[in-house]
């Protein structure tokens, strides 16, 4: 049997894309020789691979048992174009990334120094909390908070270690009364983070083995620490929000750690990007001051001490 090695390839960026639309894009083809090789593939192997449906793919047993295969000849070409790239010397070409707004206003002097510290490459970023597939919309880099999940095809590298706690203005303090235990937050204007499912996240503190957590009423939920951290400064309550962003405000003086012998849990961020055994140059670059100046900044490791994860 006489297997054309393009057309593994092309099958394996179908099943990445989860659309002949999507994967005739990346590959710059039309959609009709998508389909034409995709059904030519299934007839030299007289198996078929994919079944269409009006809104998705679904893989066969027989494509995903063939899926493997060519998602190894799919790494390996991969891997030669980042080869390719990384000898070049100078990084180019278009780097996409996906980041929530917030954690990118803290890169605009990051982002200045790369655009004019590499003229040949271009960035496209993508400010918003959606979680987007690397894969099939081809992003280079993601930034991602919290735990992340399984996932062959990803590798992360943590970049920033992010502290939250509660902050209030001096003087929402002064007319409303400090809490002095986490019980009387519950008589306070609370501005929380909204959870996935919607609604306020539930509040964990810890006092050394002390556990203290509930779901409280919220007069704003956000999924934006950064606003939480504006709109406390301005007096309307007491925000959880990230160091990283209330610590401008301290500084000046609008805003004040409530409850500061209390923790609350970290979390990372990490830089999520699709596993490959060579990181184009582009790539591996911003990564690296990225990750520096959020070490520089207070909030992340130092790029030597960080390793790269399997996702």
């Amino acid at each position: 049997m006489d297997v054309e090695p393009n057309d593994l390839l092309l099958f394996a960026r179908i099943v990445e894309a989860g659309s002949f639309s999507r994967a005739a894009e990346r590959v710059k083809l039309p959609k009709s020789t998508v389909s034409r090789r995709l059904a030519l593939l299934e007839t030299t192997l007289g198996e078929r691979l994919l079944q269409r449906t009006t809104r998705k793919l679904v893989v066969t047993e027989f494509g995903a048992s063939l899926y493997e295969h060519a998602r190894r000849l799919a790494d390996e070409v991969d891997a030669a174009g980042a080869l390719a790239q990384h000898r070049q010397g100078t990084p180019s070409g278009k780097l996409r990334i996906s980041a929530p707004g917030d954690f990118a206003n803290n890169l605009n002097e990051v982002i200045a120094r790369f655009l004019a510290r590499y003229p040949q490459v271009t960035l496209e970023l993508d400010l918003s909390p959606r979680r987007v597939d690397l894969v099939a919309e081809n992003f280079d880099i993601a930034i991602r908070m919290g735990d992340l999940p399984d996932d062959a095809t990803l590798s992360a590298r943590p970049i920033t270690l992010e502290q939250p706690g509660l902050y209030a203005a001096p003087g929402y303090l002064a007319l409303h009364g400090i809490p002095e235990h986490p019980d009387d937050l519950s008589a306070h204007d609370l501005l929380c983070i909204l959870s996935r499912s919607g609604g306020a996240a539930p509040w964990v503190l810890t006092r050394g083995k002390v556990r203290w957590e509930r779901a409280l009423p919220a007069r704003l939920t956000a999924n934006s620490p950064d606003l939480l951290a504006r709109i406390a400064a301005r007096g309307a309550g007491i925000a959880l929000s990230s160091s990283l962003f209330a610590q401008p405000y301290m500084q000046a003086g609008e805003l004040v750690r409530v409850l500061p012998e209390w923790e609350m849990p970290s979390a990372n961020g990490w830089a999520v990007f699709p596993s490959r055994k060579l990181m184009p140059a582009k790539t591996r670059v911003f990564l690296d001051m990225m990750q520096q100046a959020c070490h520089e900044q207070g909030h992340g490791p130092a790029p030597a001490a960080s390793a790269v994860h399997a996702v």
